[in-house]
């Protein structure tokens, strides 16, 4: 009688301390797809496909290597992942229960009753660059943790980008490089689509007819589910994507859903990469001079910066994290956040954009989706569950410091220095939206006068007690006090009245 060894369908990785230290001869593998995680949001159903998929490769894989796997599908109708356990454990007992710490509060809660039966041994999570108590230790004591002093240590800690104890090129940071608008040169990488293979396929047929009703296309998934097809998915964005990432990593145009992007977040966090290696594969690239250094730091930032930044703020915040509420936020979300069906021709776009592709870059989930919902007050919980949904990269640990603290700062500035606020100028500079969209981005208030200009000083106008000493946004307030009184005015109703019809924009 072996152990029992849980493997959770975002540890794709058989570098898992978990495995280095079990017996494939006397132990079992448990891995399975369960009501309790398709349906604790509404899924799209590409990250659905994606997740059933490079779950269904790994165990195959597993088996191959000569571990015992015992597999559950979604069809066989369990519905939580301790009801997997209690049943495997019912058919053949076990010695011990052992597991990788899940991503997310929730899961963790779940787990934790099956040390009442037997013995329970639980690894970390060694698939990240940050040792395990790096965080805590580099955020204790502090009265304020961001991100960039963070990624300072990381860069010092793993000697990415830095020679002889400084960063490369005398900077820390090139993000002030990284904001220019795309105008149609240079061209874009033109993506290839891993092919599907007859597993893929088959869960595809699947998931098209046990999620019928559900959200998002599948006809264009093309997301890697195993670590080859990754590998060559890297490949590619090396070779093709990452020369033009720096200038353009903020930009917005139609018919380019992808421009210079990567689109490895998916892959990174299912365990189908290494985010080391990832990150020496993109300093390597800028040493040989494949890239200019802007773009191979902000491309490496995003790894080592924000994706470990936010992995150790959720554990450090700990599950009451969500439940902060800073502005008082409580306005339902649109029905158009599903559709795509709003006038808003930026809104409309991100939104068929993640309809069709369960995808979007991280200026579209936070100037565009993520501004709006900040703007006119949507219910963090609301904005929170759709973000965790539709995106296929989204898990919580992820997802919710990203959303609930820079997008929407409903933590009241724990993640962020200040709220990512912005009127449509900004949209109209780093996009070509406004010259396809019937509102008029100039425009303040009326009919036909963009939405985000008149909620954004509606926003900062009802919040001025709580925001004016924050950041630079004194710069804000002193450009609302020029305005005459009765132009604030007019503002103020046009913002109220849109609030009042966000279903009609």
């Amino acid at each position: 009688m072996g152990r029992l060894l849980l493997v959770l369908g975002d540890q794709l990785s058989t570098g898992l301390d978990l495995l280095r230290e079990a017996d494939p001869r006397q132990d079992t593998l448990l891995m399975a797809e369960v009501a309790e995680e398709a349906h604790q949001v509404v899924h799209h159903r590409q990250k659905l496909v994606m997740f059933f998929s490079a779950m269904r490769h790994f165990a195959a894989r597993l088996a191959a290597q000569g571990w015992r796997v015992r597999y559950v599908r979604y069809r066989q109708g369990l519905a939580s992942l301790p009801a997997a356990i209690a049943q495997a454990l019912a058919e053949e007992p076990a010695t011990a229960l052992w597991w990788t710490r899940p991503g997310d509060f929730r899961l963790a809660r779940a787990l934790a009753a099956f040390g009442e039966h037997l013995p329970v041994r639980q690894f970390e999570d060694n698939r990240f660059i940050a040792p395990s108590g790096f965080f805590a230790r580099w955020a204790g004591g502090r009265r304020q943790w961001r991100m960039e002093y963070f990624y300072r240590e990381l860069r010092r800690h793993t000697g990415l980008l830095m020679e002889q104890g400084r960063p490369v090129g005398g900077r820390w940071n090139y993000d002030t490089d990284n904001r220019k608008p795309w105008r149609g040169e240079p061209a874009p990488p033109v993506w290839t689509p891993p092919a599907t293979d007859a597993l893929t396929r088959e869960v595809l047929a699947e998931v098209a007819e046990d999620f019928a009703d559900g959200f998002g296309e599948l006809a264009s998934f093309d997301w890697p589910v195993t670590p080859e097809q990754a590998e060559a998915w890297l490949e590619r964005f090396l070779a093709e994507g990452l020369p033009g990432f720096g200038d353009y990593q903020d930009a917005m145009a139609e018919g380019q859903p992808f421009l210079f992007h990567s689109r490895l977040a998916a892959a990174l966090n299912l365990g189908l990469l290494s985010p080391l290696a990832v990150c020496q594969r993109a300093e390597q690239a800028w040493r040989e001079g494949r890239c200019p250094l802007n773009a191979a730091e902000g491309f490496i930032r995003q790894i080592l910066g924000w994706r470990e930044y936010v992995h150790g703020f959720y554990h450090w915040q700990g599950p009451g994290y969500g439940r902060l509420n800073h502005f008082g936020a409580s306005r339902p979300l649109p029905s158009w956040y599903w559709s795509g069906a709003t006038r808003m021709r930026c809104l409309s776009q991100a939104i068929g954009q993640i309809r069709r592709f369960a995808y979007g870059h991280h200026i579209q989930r936070l100037m565009l989706t993520g501004n709006f919902a900040l703007l006119a007050g949507l219910a963090p919980e609301q904005v929170n569950a759709w973000y965790l949904g539709v995106y296929a990269d989204a898990l919580e640990w992820v997802q919710l410091p990203n959303t609930h603290g820079m997008a929407l700062f409903a933590d009241g500035g724990l993640l962020a220095s200040k709220p990512y606020a912005a009127a449509g100028a900004y949209i109209q500079r780093m996009s070509d939206h406004c010259r396809h969209c019937p509102y008029q981005v100039r425009r303040q208030t009326g009919p036909g006068a963009c939405p985000f200009n008149s909620l954004y000083w509606h926003f900062m106008a009802r919040h001025r007690d709580r925001l004016e000493g924050v950041g630079r946004l004194a710069l804000v307030y002193a450009n609302w006090d020029r305005k005459t009184p009765a132009d604030r005015q007019a503002i103020l109703d046009w913002g109220e009245r849109l609030l009042g019809s966000l279903e009609r924009l």
